[in-house]
C-alpha cells in the first residue's frame, strides 16, 4: 500500500492521539468512594504547594502544554489522580492539571475562601475572636473534627468552621 505525504501526518497525528488517550488516566471524580492510589495514599486527597512558580500541565510528563504556572507556594490542592511520578490536582477554582510530585507537600493547608472569616479561640462560634481573614488568605490546617479545625495562620492559632475554608473534607477527621 502506497501512502501520499498527507496520509501519513494523518497517521502519525493519529497515533499520538491514540498514545495520549491512553498515558493519561482519569480518576472518576464522581465517585465518592475512597481509593487508594498507586502511591497506597487515598484517593482524593489534600497537599499543598511545596514551592511557587509551579507548572501545571494538560498531561502527565514534560512532553504535556503548561496550561497553567501555580505562583503561590503554601497553596491547598486536592490530589485526585496519580500516574507514575505525577499527580492529577485541583485547584479551589476547580482547574485540573498535573503537576510533578515533587512540587507537591503533603502539609494541610487551607485558603479562606468567600468573604472575610473569623478565627476564634477555641472550637465555638462564642469564644473570643484572635483574627479576622480576609478571602484569599492561606494557612496550616493542624487538625480537624467533625465542623472546626484547629488552624494557624500568620503564627497564630485558633479554630475555623470547614465551611469558611478550602482544604479540608466535610467529614475528615484528623489530628
Amino acid at each position: 500500500m502506497k501512502l501520499n505525504r498527507i496520509s501519513l501526518v494523518l497517521l502519525a497525528a493519529l497515533l499520538v492521539v491514540m498514545g495520549t488517550a491512553q498515558a493519561a488516566p482519569t480518576a472518576n471524580e464522581n465517585d465518592g468512594d475512597e481509593s487508594k492510589a498507586a502511591s497506597g495514599l487515598p484517593l482524593p486527597r489534600f497537599a499543598s504547594l511545596r514551592s511557587s512558580d509551579v507548572n501545571m500541565r494538560t498531561g502527565p510528563g514534560t512532553r504535556y502544554p503548561i496550561e497553567w504556572v501555580l505562583k503561590h507556594q503554601g497553596l491547598p490542592v486536592e490530589i485526585v489522580a496519580e500516574y507514575e511520578i505525577w499527580r492529577r490536582v485541583r485547584d479551589s477554582d476547580g482547574s485540573l492539571g498535573w503537576v510533578h510530585k515533587s512540587a507537591l507537600s503533603g502539609k494541610r493547608m487551607a485558603l479562606i475562601t468567600g468573604s472575610m472569616h473569623d478565627m476564634h479561640k477555641n472550637n465555638d462560634d462564642k469564644s473570643e475572636v484572635v483574627a479576622h481573614l480576609e478571602m484569599g488568605t492561606t494557612g496550616q490546617v493542624m487538625s480537624c473534627a467533625k465542623d472546626w479545625c484547629k488552624v494557624k495562620f500568620s503564627g497564630i492559632k485558633g479554630y475555623l468552621r470547614k465551611t469558611d475554608f478550602w482544604g479540608a473534607y466535610p467529614n475528615e477527621v484528623f489530628d
